[in-house]
């Protein structure tokens, strides 16, 4: 190859490309199937998370974005739950992501307590337990999606463990990027108005023909005990708790001198009070004891009811 020739040899254009095999297309055809899956989803979801949480969620489709994945996802901000998800025969990667506010505000309904008396949230992470409330409804917007798209073979969706946005891992810099859309939709609770996406590849948004689904209001009234079990799901979770037990005060000095084998009087001189947590959060005022070779703390008080405790743990 001589100079000449050389000078002749420009990088191919990588939307041209993705034209010519099919993945990226016209926005209006993005536009027209981003908007039936809004329909779907505005249609069919809010009577399955009614059925199953008691509860009236509203869901309104909020328009479309294109552009590559990645960026997409860059631009969900902090606060989001994100989920990795797959369904056979029709598409292998796509993502569900929802506004921390709702899904917040959901626990707390589950809890026992009233929409319309809970402040709007920030938008923050989830804890561990928030997020395993929230997979259910990940389940159920990747439920409607499967009716909408009606994949061969009858699959069900496998989703991912969500993540904080924050903590998401971070894409394999191997992969190339794919041009996707991100159909945004509103979810209301209560007061509290928040935001879910679903971001879809375009190759696969080009070849999917939508169709309602007839049995949508059916199959919710199948999982009405759903609210039921979540509440159970929230009792059952491990949380690691902390004790602290208040020691005398010592001077710097001898604090910078102590050395392994040295003594520190408690602060208490007959019943040592122990301050148990968990997450950061005071849960009960106890007592320091001993059972056989084992150190043990018993239960005097709480700081609260039983649904304060919960919700301190799980906020």
């Amino acid at each position: 190859m001589n100079a000449s020739t050389a000078s002749n040899i420009y990088p191919f254009d990588k939307r041209l490309l993705a034209r010519m095999i099919g993945a990226l297309g016209d926005d209006k055809v993005i536009g027209r199937t981003a908007l039936e899956i809004g329909q779907v989803l505005g249609e069919a979801l809010p009577d399955l998370l009614k059925a199953e949480t008691g509860r009236d969620i509203t869901i309104g489709y909020a328009g479309y974005k294109t552009g590559l994945r990645n960026d997409l996802i860059a631009e969900l901000g902090d606060g989001f739950l994100i989920s990795d998800v797959s369904l056979s025969n029709w598409c292998e990667d796509f993502q569900i992501g929802c506004d921390s506010p709702v899904l917040i505000t959901l626990v707390e309904a589950l809890l026992g307590a009233e929409p319309t008396g809970i402040e709007e949230p920030e938008p923050r992470a989830l804890s561990k337990i928030e997020i395993d409330v929230a997979a259910p409804v990940f389940d159920r917007i990747a439920e409607v999606l499967r009716m909408a798209v009606n994949a061969q073979g009858g699959h069900e969706p496998v989703l991912g463990r969500a993540h904080n946005s924050e903590e998401r891992p971070q894409s394999d810099p191997a992969i190339a990027d794919v041009y996707a859309a991100s159909i945004n939709m509103t979810i209301g609770l209560g007061p509290v108005l928040s935001t879910f996406c679903v971001i879809i590849p375009q190759g696969t948004l080009l070849k999917t023909q939508i169709t309602m689904p007839d049995s949508a209001g059916q199959n919710a009234g199948a999982k009405a005990e759903w609210a039921e079990q979540i509440k159970e799901q929230v009792r059952r979770s491990a949380v690691t708790l902390e004790a602290r037990i208040r020691l005398d005060s010592l001077t710097l000095d001898t604090i910078s001198r102590l050395q392994p084998g040295d003594v520190i009087p408690f602060h208490d001189d007959q019943d040592v009070q122990v301050e148990v947590n968990a997450n950061g959060r005071e849960l009960y005022i106890c007592e320091f004891g001993r059972s056989g070779a084992k150190y043990t703390v018993r239960v005097k008080d709480t700081h609260g009811s039983e649904q304060d405790i919960l919700r301190h743990i799980m906020s």
